[in-house]
């Protein structure tokens, strides 16, 4: 059962999230109290737009968009900031938001597999992600395109759900593991599993130092993460060496 939750061939991926677009926005702030919204704020801060470079951000696997339009706020909008993911039904929404929010011309989206980024080397001055990368088929590769497209020197951060220790960790993962994947089941009526897949998927993942390592393994300096409410979601910020 667990190995075929943990299907992640691109098909069964952007189907999955094809299917649940419509609930996708509602179920993430329902079931995290709304807490995603202040974990998609501290990464802006934490990693913040660098206002001395006119160089674009990007924002790869962007879903509905809401770590782009944050970084849009924070930059004051005066970056141009693109989101790309490629399950189009999940950018619908995205779009809509931008253009709810006058950033139209500032925030761009296109559908693109983080596999094999449409950008030239060397485009972007930060490139993030947000509770994605997990879901990529290839985490290594999807490591690599995003490196490939950020500029020396430019930085790389990542925010990813990650496993509380301690009495906490324990209480959060009868949450993760029994109740959450019931309540999103009920609302979103996944064919897929989606909100079975999600603890699987997040359990199955390095966190902490486990994953400062692989992304030091592929050449980021200078890795550092922190953990947000109690580690239940992590920031990781590492910097692509100058030449």
């Amino acid at each position: 059962m667990t190995t075929t939750l943990l299907d992640k061939r691109e098909e069964r991926i952007r189907g999955m999230f094809s299917a649940i677009a419509p609930r996708y926005d509602f179920l993430n702030h329902l079931l995290s109290l709304n807490i995603d919204r202040w974990w998609r704020y501290r990464t802006t801060q934490l990693a913040p737009p660098d206002l001395n470079d006119s160089a674009p951000i990007l924002d790869v696997c962007t879903g509905t968009g809401d770590l782009a339009l944050a970084y849009d706020r924070a930059a004051a909008g005066q970056l141009k900031i693109m989101g790309s993911d490629f399950c189009r039904p999940m950018l619908m929404p995205a779009q809509q938001k931008s253009v709810r929010a006058k950033a139209a011309d500032r925030v761009t989206f296109l559908e693109a597999d983080t596999q094999r980024l449409p950008f030239p080397d060397e485009t972007f001055q930060l490139v993030t992600v947000a509770f994605g990368l997990r879901n990529v088929t290839n985490t290594d590769r999807g490591i690599d395109e995003m490196m490939r497209v950020t500029k020396p020197g430019g930085r790389v951060a990542i925010l990813e759900f990650s496993c509380p220790r301690g009495p906490i960790g324990w209480l959060y993962k009868a949450y993760f593991k029994y109740l959450l994947p019931r309540i999103g089941q009920l609302v979103s009526g996944s064919k897929d599993r989606a909100y079975e897949y999600l603890p699987a998927s997040v359990l199955a993942f390095p966190d902490g130092e486990k994953m400062a390592d692989l992304l030091r393994q592929h050449g980021l300096t200078t890795v550092r993460y922190f953990p947000m409410t109690f580690g239940i979601a992590t920031l990781y910020v590492g910097t692509k060496p100058k030449a």
